[in-house]
């Protein structure tokens, strides 16, 4: 099945992508990758540095007559997001990605496809392979844990690169060039509950919500998708309110970084409320997925009679819960008075796990002001405190700060124009690239980012655009070839 990817043009680009897709590289479990990429500069009689936090750098020279340009670095990073559809058999530790063909898509059977940022890594992999591609002195960094805290960025220590020029190959849309991006902070809440015995005469039911589209809880949250746990929050505040239910478990979402897709509840419900309370949970349903019916064409709720659990939590920490569930913000937040259509602050909910007499709420904040992200986080602090939880902030990274005078960003757009006939949107991304922070460690660096198209990441619908990618390929090239004199 991955032969037929391997065949697709650019060859060199794709066939890299299906050697990288073949070895496991979950955030935080790079060791593999880490590996791999090291074997991989070796076997090339490149320098290889492994710094302490399992950054890889791999250092080119320039190609004759290429001596005289300023050094470039090309970053992208190893890990991927691990998502896949409920009904799939995929063991993300030890399988590499199955892809196929479809039309001009590359996908993942019923997982995400790895191409953020795997095609960025690829192409750097394809370069420093290469002996036909001119190019000036190459600083590959890899780095690892983008994903979930951009530990390795973060890690990162001053003085082991070079390079003046940072291409950074990890954006979605290949008519945009980014020159800024948004910062965030992991928001957690948690508590312990009292388990109280299930009454007697009480009915149990799971609440199923599934079927949503999901994605990247920073380049689509503006894109009216339904979060599973806002749902959820909704159902079993209204079968609270009117009919008593109660809860014994919630596990909705999963990681951070991704707008949740999935959300399951085990729950009851007194028996002589039985009959009136599917009845009302089902017009719920239908208001629903009526609001929801041109986003999210594909949601599913049920409600199912079950087992009755074992425990469930104590009412008044119950009434708290769905509350502040209700009160946190999620979605969108602020839009940019500067940049048109950019989301400048936002909140995903994304993680709510409520099980023997634990609660933990997971969001991921993030906006272009640091001031802005911390106002909101401090709002879902203050939502979550008035209800006895814990929380903290973690995994702060800060947002990289527009530069429209970037000498780099001429030679793009003017490479871009001259390939394509228009000019590409000079854009900043309410996704978080690495680019802030690579620039603490490296304030002088001009940093550009960019990439082929890529729909649906973070979820099991991400697909890579062929044709994207014949032209991404195409522009990197003359990119390398025109990059400044020292």
């Amino acid at each position: 099945m991955n032969e037929a990817i391997r065949n697709l043009e650019p060859k060199a680009l794709w066939n890299k992508f299906a050697d990288l897709n073949a070895v496991p590289r979950p955030s935080k479990k790079e060791e593999r990758v880490i590996a791999f990429m090291k074997d991989f500069g070796e076997k090339l009689n490149l320098p290889v540095v492994i710094d302490e936090v399992g950054n890889v750098i791999i250092k080119k020279p320039a190609t004759p007559g290429m001596e005289d340009r300023k050094t470039i670095v090309m970053q992208s990073h190893l890990d991927m997001v691990h998502q896949k559809n409920a009904d799939t058999n995929f063991d993300f530790d030890t399988q590499g990605i199955e892809m196929y063909v479809d039309g001009d898509w590359v996908r993942a059977k019923g997982t995400t496809l790895g191409a953020d940022n795997g095609l960025g890594v690829a192409t750097i992999m394809a370069i420093l392979e290469s002996s036909n591609i001119p190019h000036p002195a190459i600083e590959a960094l890899f780095t690892i844990d983008e994903e979930t805290g951009m530990t390795g960025a973060m890690g990162l220590k001053g003085g082991l690169l070079d390079g003046e020029i940072l291409l950074n190959l990890d954006t979605e849309e290949d008519d945009e060039i980014d020159i800024g991006c948004a910062g965030g902070v992991d928001v957690t809440a948690a508590r312990e509950y009292n388990e109280e015995e299930v009454p007697e005469n009480s009915v149990g039911y799971t609440i199923t919500v599934k079927g949503l589209n999901g994605g990247h809880s920073g380049m689509d949250i503006d894109k009216g998708l339904g979060n599973a746990n806002k749902i959820m929050n909704r159902l079993l505040f209204d079968g609270f309110e009117n009919f008593g239910l109660q809860i014994a478990e919630i596990n909705g979402g999963s990681l951070r970084n991704a707008i949740p897709r999935e959300s399951f509840a085990k729950v009851i419900i007194s028996e002589i409320f039985d009959e009136a309370f599917v009845f009302d949970m089902l017009q719920i349903v239908n208001d629903i997925k009526t609001e929801f019916k041109t986003t999210e064409p594909n949601l599913e709720i049920l409600i199912e009679k079950a087992e009755l659990p074992a425990k469930v939590m104590e009412l008044g920490v119950q009434e708290g819960l769905v509350r502040a569930l209700y009160t946190a913000h999620n979605g969108v937040y602020r839009m940019s008075a500067d940049m048109e259509d950019l989301v400048e602050t936002s909140n995903n909910i994304a993680r709510v796990i409520v099980k023997e007499g634990k609660i933990h709420i997971g969001c991921l904040t993030r906006s272009s002001f640091e001031s802005s992200k911390f106002d909101l986080a401090n709002a879902l602090r203050s939502a979550f405190e008035l209800i006895g939880c814990e929380v903290t902030f973690s995994g702060t990274y800060p947002g990289w700060t527009p530069n429209v005078d970037s000498p780099i960003l001429e030679v793009l757009k003017t490479i871009y124009i001259k390939q394509n006939g228009t000019a590409p949107a000079v854009v900043a991304c309410h996704a978080g690239l690495e680019c802030g922070i690579l620039g603490t460690h490296y304030p002088d660096m001009d940093m550009i980012s960019f990439g082929p198209t890529i729909k649906g990441a973070h979820s099991p619908d991400e697909r890579a655009s062929i044709s994207s990618a014949q032209k991404y390929w195409k522009f990197v090239l003359e990119i390398l070839e025109n990059i400044p004199k020292k």
